[in-house]
């Protein structure tokens, strides 16, 4: 039987610097007079982010003075956006992928429609890729992506409509089918419906995912980034679980961006920028390297964190589906692909 999951703590606030949290309406200050900055993030980020402001604020203070506090928000990439569509206040946000961002700017107008272009590498300052957690000693012999669509392989992924790891998941399966079979969008179709057809749990976001494989032992496989995936193995051991990484996946692309109209309101639009730029210093990539994600600097991170992550082939979503925007409105608009093959 398959279950969606939603969690009724979808978003996750975490205070950094010891600091109780509490959002409030009187803009960028805490109780004690001090700048503070939210962080919007998705699920998977908590790590990486807690210890990246440590490092930012340290790196702020010697440079300025001024002590600040940052603060997070954690959920599902889509979830997440229309949290700021719906009036949280972020100073940036550092979402899953372009098209949670593109949706604040076009709902909204707080966020330029020029975002990608205000930072480097289309303001995507880290990548990852879409991997496979299995069960130590992997039982079910699963190698590559056609191994989640046989018979008796059970899979645990997020669900598309919340998480945008879950839509990387989900394009990866779809991409390398299209590859495999010469083009064929039918039998990418029909790869993908028997992927999900193995789906039991859809939680809303990929760290629940994570919880559902990983905790609460369901499941034979988890189709992961490929950070979230390092994470696991790290907190549950390698004798428990192996990452297994497909030969052809997806360049996951996280995005970021400030929230200008609420930074100019907030009084902190010179904060939220160098905050962002802090992730494209040699500190700020080897920070993302040590969290098991792919700096797009690799040079400036540590050498044993990058050697650890495999190489292999990867393709983007504008290779495949020329854009976030056509694959959301073929994909996982309502009515979409997604939601006729899903439940089949």
């Amino acid at each position: 039987m398959k279950h969606t999951r939603r969690s009724s703590l979808a978003t996750t606030l975490i205070p950094i610097l010891g600091l109780a949290f509490m959002l409030t309406a009187c803009g960028g200050q805490d109780s004690a007079g001090g700048r503070t900055l939210l962080n919007v993030s998705y699920d998977p980020t908590r790590e990486l982010y807690q210890e990246f402001n440590l490092a930012f604020a340290a790196d702020w203070q010697a440079r300025t003075g001024e002590a600040v506090t940052i603060r997070q928000s954690h959920g599902g990439s889509g979830s997440q956006a229309r949290s700021v569509i719906d009036g949280l206040e972020a100073d940036v946000v550092t979402l899953a992928l372009a098209y949670d961002i593109d949706a604040i700017a076009t709902n909204t107008g707080k966020v330029p429609t020029d975002w990608e272009s205000h930072l480097p590498d289309n303001s995507a300052p880290y990548t990852s890729t879409i991997v496979f957690l299995v069960r130590k000693g992997n039982p079910k012999g699963i190698h590559d992506w056609n191994d989640l669509a046989r018979d008796g392989v059970e899979v645990i992924t997020p669900n598309p409509k919340s998480s945008g790891g879950a839509r990387w998941n989900y394009l990866a399966a779809w991409g390398q089918a299209l590859r495999q079979n010469g083009g064929d969008a039918e039998q990418a179709r029909d790869f993908v419906a028997a992927l999900y057809r193995n789906v039991l749990v859809l939680d809303s976001g990929a760290r629940g995912s994570t919880t559902t494989f990983a905790q609460r032992g369901i499941g034979d496989v988890l189709i992961s980034w490929e950070s979230e995936a390092w994470l696991a193995l790290k907190e549950l051991g390698p004798n428990q679980l192996e990452i297994v990484t497909p030969a052809v996946s997806m360049l996951a692309e996280p995005s970021v961006a400030v929230v200008k109209g609420n930074t100019e309101k907030r009084g902190t639009s010179d904060l939220a920028q160098a905050y962002l730029e802090f992730l494209y210093s040699a500190q700020g990539q080897e920070i993302a390297a040590k969290h098991h994600y792919r700096p797009r600097h690799p040079e400036l991170a540590r050498p044993d964190d990058v050697a650890r992550l495999p190489e292999l082939e990867t393709f983007t979503v504008r290779e495949v589906f020329g854009s976030w925007a056509a694959a959301q409105a073929t994909h996982f608009a309502d009515g979409g692909i997604f939601d006729s093959i899903y439940g089949q």
